[in-house]
């Protein structure tokens, strides 16, 4: 909403400013629909660029989420390679976890994710420290297994935390907001009539700021309405509590 009312002040406001300083006349007006031309182009790209940055952003998301799912469930199988008591210490945790990477992805509030991210990272060092004394004790390759499992889903948060703070940059979004400004600007300098032409002139802010909006939802992880899903590891949870 805030990127149309601007865009739109732009083609309304910005053609009569930039009259004042030179009138538009009808000889130059084809040079201005070539300079028009190749602005609209920039900003396409640009925008096409930001969409598809958007969109690898979300699936990077979106297979993280599956590997976590995957690490933890062979992490949960791999627990009968241990002693019985650890294992059935590290079962309890790897569910506990998987509940908080749940909420992680559910997660709206700073305050709520702060204290998931927290608990998280107890959880972490409790499953490693349920692994590291039988693999001190006992060396074995198939102890060993079971550390690797652990290790995969240690990886795995990393990944998927690193990848919900992957963002379109603030830079780009100047760059495209300066260059949506002018062309809006452009487009209404060089309206023949803005009074007779105010159907139309809209037009452009509202393609804009639809594109602007789809970019932005996409490529925010937890306030757009377009997010990631925790399927795979909801799935895990029903599963886990399968007798």
């Amino acid at each position: 909403m805030l990127a149309f009312l601007v865009l739109w002040l732009a083609t309304r406001l910005g053609g009569p400013m930039l009259r004042r300083l030179r009138k538009l006349a009808e000889g130059t007006r084809e040079d201005l629909g070539t300079i028009l031309a190749a602005a609209l182009t920039l900003l396409g790209l640009l925008i096409g660029f930001s969409f598809s940055m958007a969109i690898s952003h979300y699936d990077q998301r979106k297979n993280c989420e599956e590997t976590e799912a995957n690490a933890i469930g062979t992490a949960y199988v791999r627990a009968d390679l241990l002693p019985a008591a650890d294992a059935t210490k590290l079962r309890a945790l790897l569910r506990e976890y998987l509940d908080q990477r749940v909420l992680f992805y559910t997660a709206r509030e700073e305050q709520q994710l702060r204290r998931v991210n927290d608990r998280t990272a107890q959880l972490q060092t409790g499953l490693w420290s349920t692994v590291l004394a039988p693999a001190v004790s006992q060396p074995t390759a198939v102890v060993a297994m079971a550390v690797s499992g652990i290790n995969d889903v240690l990886n795995a948060q990393g990944y998927a935390q690193a990848a919900w703070s992957n963002r379109i940059p603030l830079a780009a979004w100047s760059l495209m907001a300066a260059i949506a400004i002018c062309c809006s600007a452009l487009v209404g300098y060089g309206a023949r009539n803005i009074k007779a032409e105010s159907m139309l002139l809209p037009i452009l802010p509202f393609i804009v700021s639809v594109s602007f909006f789809l970019i932005a939802d996409m490529d925010s992880p937890r306030a757009g309405v377009i997010r990631v899903s925790p399927h795979n590891l909801a799935s895990l949870v029903e599963s886990m509590h399968v007798p």
